[in-house]
């Protein structure tokens, strides 16, 4: 099983054996995350490419999620994440995100990360600038941001 370890947390690709797994109270799986399986079972090549559960090593719990909106296209993918209320504040997203965005980028596959948050979303904002995004622009209240490598 693809798996991605950092010092806190364990970072694994969401697939329908995982879900089947949880226990409803455990762990809420929002609609995107149902859209995605099932695209999944389409084509199992998205695998690694949609949904990551985030994992507090400590704890075993799930503290979110993180993961790209489908597979590279022209290099480029679009990276979000977020993480439960009781665990933010942490780290836990920058953490998750920096380890998901090196991953992609030993693929070979890709070579530029993009972002959106809503412009009042300050904990996010915090964290791409903390991955060294930058703000591109902006649209329809959401701001748009590309990483670029340090």
């Amino acid at each position: 099983m693809m798996r991605l370890e950092t010092e806190r947390l364990t970072i694994v690709p969401v697939d329908h054996q995982l879900v089947e797994r949880l226990s409803p109270e455990y762990y809420e799986i929002h609609g995107f995350i149902k859209s995605y399986l099932d695209k999944l079972q389409e084509d199992e090549s998205l695998l690694g490419w949609g949904v990551w559960f985030v994992i507090e090593k400590e704890s075993g719990r799930i503290v979110g999620d993180l993961g790209f909106k489908g597979k590279p296209v022209d290099h480029t993918v679009e990276i979000g994440y977020g993480i439960i209320p009781s665990a933010q504040g942490q780290g836990y997203a920058t953490e998750a995100a920096h380890k998901l965005i090196e991953w992609s980028l030993s693929t070979k596959l890709v070579s530029r990360v993009i972002a959106e948050c809503l412009e009042d979303n300050i904990a996010s904002i915090h964290v791409l600038e903390k991955l060294g995004f930058e703000e591109t622009g902006a649209k329809d209240k959401m701001l748009k941001w590309k990483w670029r490598d340090r």
